[in-house]
């Protein structure tokens, strides 16, 4: 029997339901029998970053999270934008492991669904190279338009958008299959 891959999903929405949630839960249904794919959805749960605390006294949510990442086989990280930027939720947990090598040679797929997304999705790679995880344009994606592409109920509706997610996934389980600290 094989041995399933760890994936942590974080959705970076702000928002119960949202699309990036279905987008998500449509990657963990598709793919249960090979990965074993732990949702991390309500990012309010963790405490405000505060850089006194980054070696000390961590907050016991936060190494718990430090923990999943550190032990995961790979992280996608589905996202809106706000303002031009990613959503202050995920950028708050991201900051609580830039002192740590959490994320370091971590495979991880971007995915940034929003109405546009272009900022957002630049800025989420750039702190994502910063933390210096591992991914490729093929295991990023900028899916504009979400709300014309998943449906209220959770269903991708649009068949390019599921096409996309359905590459990004292949090529992030094959990420996930390289020895850490091969690029490509």
């Amino acid at each position: 029997m094989q041995h399933k891959k760890k994936i942590i999903g974080i959705c970076g929405s702000a928002s119960r339901n949202s699309g990036n949630l279905s987008i998500l839960k449509y990657i963990a249904e598709s793919e249960k029998s090979e990965l074993d794919f732990e949702i991390i959805e309500n990012l309010t749960e963790f405490p405000h970053f505060r850089t006194e605390l980054t070696d000390k006294n961590v907050p016991k949510k936060i190494v718990e999270f430090r923990n999943k990442v550190s032990n995961a086989d790979g992280i996608i990280i589905c996202t809106p934008e706000y303002v031009f930027s990613i959503p202050s939720g995920l950028k708050n947990i991201l900051e609580w492991c830039v002192s740590t090598t959490v994320f370091s040679d971590k495979p991880i797929g971007i995915i940034t669904a929003s109405a546009s997304g272009e900022k957002g999705h630049e800025e989420l790679k750039l702190i994502m190279e910063t933390i210096q995880t591992d991914f490729t344009e093929d295991t990023t994606l900028l899916i504009k338009g979400t709300k014309s592409k998943v449906s209220q109920e959770g269903k991708i509706t649009d068949e390019k958008t599921e096409f996309e997610l359905r590459k990004l996934i292949k090529s992030f389980k094959e990420l996930t299959k390289k020895p850490a600290g091969n690029t490509v």
